[in-house]
């Protein structure tokens, strides 16, 4: 393959949607996480007893990067403390996902606490506002489809 086809490949890859590959090897990266947890191969203290949910794994196109959103079962307390500690428990996990997953290069693990729970919230509790619920509730079309439909 030459360069300028290799060059031509990576960029439309560039803000695509994920192939069935990554989407594919992420689940299975998500699941043996959860497994992982759930069996506590590891021991931090930051950890101890904390339910752990892995909402999302996402996979470079290369296979070569991994990163996991997580958040802790309840809610978001101290969630910047379980990062970090699942980021000194990363090589432990990524030998796991190298027993569990078929692949020739396991990924690097990096993890990132999921805010999209909070931000849902955040959502909700705006269109709960009287204010808000006012407005929607004053649309001249009765918030009905007006394109002839």
């Amino acid at each position: 393959m030459s360069n300028r086809s290799r060059k031509n490949r990576s960029s439309r890859s560039r803000g695509s949607e994920p192939s069935q590959r990554q989407l594919r090897v992420g689940e299975a990266i998500r699941h043996t996480l959860a497994q992982a947890f759930q069996r506590g191969e590891f021991y931090d203290p930051d950890l101890a007893g904390v339910s752990i949910t892995v909402t999302e794994v996402r996979v470079s196109p290369d296979l070569t990067n991994a990163v996991a959103f997580v958040t802790p079962l309840g809610g978001g307390q101290h969630t910047r403390e379980i990062v970090r500690a699942l980021g000194r428990a990363a090589p432990v996990l990524r030998a796991a996902i190298a027993r569990e997953v078929p692949l020739r290069v396991v990924p690097r693990l990096s993890f990132q606490a999921d805010t999209s729970f909070e931000h849902a919230q955040r959502i909700q509790a705006l269109l709960r506002d009287p204010a808000v619920s006012r407005d929607l509730d004053d649309e001249p079309d009765g918030g009905n489809d007006s394109h002839g439909t």
